[in-house]
């Protein structure tokens, strides 16, 4: 049994279709292989001939590819925002009539998304390396939540002309809306934490009302 997902994923490879038919998943697999090392060993200690070894592949290869050990790593978790970002449209997908259900929708949606394998490694990745190269991981973080964010400043728009919310800046509701519903959830998933359906139900109720009773108009 393979020791580790890089390993697995070396497997995957091998038992693929000839290159000429397989060149996008080939690069996708070899950016998760170096995404399981960098999140195995970190940024520093990943070399670039394991991450060559492990993807059948020289090291020639892959430098063809990725000019160096860095732009590999950018790549890699830029490969894994784009699969862990929630669009616009799936976020209008999930809206109710209310606005309190709506917002309960997005809650569920995102934590849904950061619990699946793609949105806690990614989260890992970020949490170890952001000191490392925080421009870039400020990118990416506007770059997964820019869609919440937009969608929510736009709904809090609209509540705010309507009168059922009293609020001045909608952007800044939106980020704090992030935070105070999803900031406590986030952090024990990804630590590895289930939490139970009920209580993180119940964890959302009260956020969600929190939230809403100090943006409603008095």
């Amino acid at each position: 049994m393979p020791e580790t997902q890089a390993q697995a994923r070396k497997l995957a490879i091998s038992r693929g279709r000839p290159r000429a038919e397989d060149a996008a998943r080939k690069e996708s697999q070899i950016l998760a292989i170096a995404l399981d090392l960098f999140l195995e060993k970190g940024f520093n200690d990943t070399k670039m001939e394991e991450i060559a070894k492990i993807a059948s592949m020289s090291k020639r290869t892959l430098y063809s590819r990725f000019s160096d050990k860095q732009s590999l790593f950018f790549a890699a978790v830029e490969d894994a925002a784009d699969r862990y970002t929630i669009t616009i449209d799936e976020l209008k997908d999930v809206s109710e009539n209310s606005l309190e259900g709506t917002l309960m929708a997005v809650a569920r949606l995102r934590l849904k998304n950061l619990a699946t394998t793609e949105g806690t490694r990614l989260q890992r990745i970020i949490w170890s390396h952001s000191f490392q190269f925080p421009e870039f991981f400020d990118q990416i973080f506007r770059r997964t939540t820019g869609p919440t964010l937009s969608f929510l400043e736009s709904l809090f728009t609209q509540h705010t002309q309507l009168g059922t919310l009293a609020l001045e800046t909608p952007s800044q509701a939106a980020a704090a809306f992030l935070s105070l519903v999803l900031g406590g959830p986030a952090r024990q998933i990804t630590t590895g934490r289930q939490l139970a359906a009920e209580e993180l139900e119940e964890r959302l109720t009260f956020s969600v009302t929190l939230f809403l009773n100090g943006a409603r108009k008095r």
